[in-house]
């Protein structure tokens, strides 16, 4: 290997681009553009948040995008082949070095674990469950977007919560969890509250996330509720990475990640105490997953088995 390594690393998801440089495993510059997730928008921009992305970064590192000896992208729905395939042709056209596609989720699980065994289970905006075993076997469960999947996360929530909400008005109950959703949107009537969560594209229900952890520690019981709900569907995920890779009795060692997991103890607690229920040497712990740093541990890999 030769006498200095500097490698890139990326983690692009549905809001930023983030990227760092790293030279002999320090860091020593980032840089952030805008959104590169190809499940959600154009090849074209998503290749424009890239570049933007690799070069800041490069510049503010005084080196040049040549320098690179390897990356790693960790990208939004990256672990389906067509996306992975789509960033792929993007990069092969800026880039001489080796380089690397993963999903987000595993630049997540390697930020947490470093390339050891566990379970990663990520609730932001979405969510997913990744876990990799001591015989490097990997498997996943969700993550398959908003509209069919993300069980438990904050977008489910918020969605769920409008239901839920609509629910108990088509029955008399009540909730205050009604009021406090109409007033994070600005709407008098309800009937503007269903034509704008029906329109085309649909609103971002994470939004709605916050509005629902007040309630729930006000003591509304629909929103308690749904944050059990979403915990115990958490969990869900969770159990089938867990029967996959570890279908024998054996200690599993389980970060949680993503703003849901960080703002609500009720989530953790239902979550954990759901998995353990069903394996009780399962190892829960909540931790500032850092992506990045995942994507550096690997793109420093690369450059080593390159280079060996």
């Amino acid at each position: 290997m030769s006498a200095m390594s500097l490698v890139l690393a990326i983690d692009g998801g549905g809001s930023k681009t983030a990227c760092a440089v790293a030279r002999d495993g320090a860091v020593v510059a980032e840089f952030s553009a805008g959104p590169s997730n190809l499940v959600r928008i154009s090849p074209e921009e998503a290749r424009k948040a890239l570049l933007e992305a690799m070069h800041g970064a490069c510049r503010a590192a005084g080196v040049s995008l040549g320098d690179v000896n390897a990356v790693c992208a960790g990208l939004a729905g990256a672990g389906r082949d067509l996306i992975r395939d789509k960033a792929e042709a993007i990069l092969r056209t800026e880039l001489k070095c080796p380089f690397e596609v993963v999903g987000d989720m595993e630049i997540a699980f390697d930020g947490a674990f470093l390339g050891g065994p566990g379970l990663v289970v990520i609730s932001g905006t979405g969510s997913i469950a990744y876990g990799r075993n001591e015989r490097n076997d990997s498997a996943r469960a969700g993550g398959w977007g908003s509209v069919i999947s993300d069980e438990g996360s904050g977008y489910w929530i918020g969605r769920r919560a409008v239901s839920l909400c609509l629910r108990a008005i088509d029955t008399g109950q009540t909730t205050s969890l009604v009021h406090h959703l109409m007033n994070a949107w600005h709407f008098a009537m309800r009937d503007d509250l269903v034509v704008f969560c029906n329109s085309q594209p649909p609103p971002n229900f994470a939004e709605l996330f916050p509005v629902v952890l007040e309630a729930a520690a006000e003591g509304d019981t629909v929103a308690q509720e749904l944050l059990t709900e979403a915990g115990s569907e958490l969990a869900k995920l969770a159990k089938i990475v867990v029967r996959k890779l570890w279908p024998t009795r054996v200690v599993v060692h389980v970060a949680l990640a993503g703003g849901v997991f960080q703002n609500s103890a009720v989530v953790r607690q239902v979550f954990e105490n759901s998995l353990r229920s069903e394996r009780p040497d399962a190892k829960v712990r909540m931790t500032n997953v850092e992506p990045l740093a995942g994507a550096l541990y690997r793109a420093e890999k690369l450059a080593k088995t390159v280079h060996r």
